[in-house]
């Protein structure tokens, strides 16, 4: 599903207009960037966490040529699923 099929859905499902289904989205988007930038993790219960994993640098070898390469230290946004959507995800039913 793309960006304009989830918001027809959603503006399906909230029974609104697909401009204001997309101000919604686009808000959920930028307040979830804004929180992940400020460190902080959100936590949607039985649905799911964002929250900012610390990568450490490490030295990699160029396979090609062997030359050694380091990767500097970097965060990475991660999501990790609430019991409810796993649960349903794997039952196959649609809530």
């Amino acid at each position: 599903m793309n960006k304009t099929e989830f918001v027809a859905a959603i503006a399906s499902s909230m029974v609104t207009t697909k401009t204001d289904a997309e101000k919604f989205i686009n808000s959920f988007i930028a307040v979830v960037k804004k929180a992940l930038q400020d460190g902080r993790e959100i936590k949607l219960v039985g649905f799911g966490s964002y929250k900012v994993k610390d990568v450490p640098a490490k030295e990699v070898r160029n396979p090609q040529t062997g030359e050694k390469m380091k990767i500097p230290a970097t965060k990475k946004p991660k999501f990790s699923p609430g019991s409810e959507l796993k649960k349903a995800v794997n039952s196959g039913k649609k809530k």
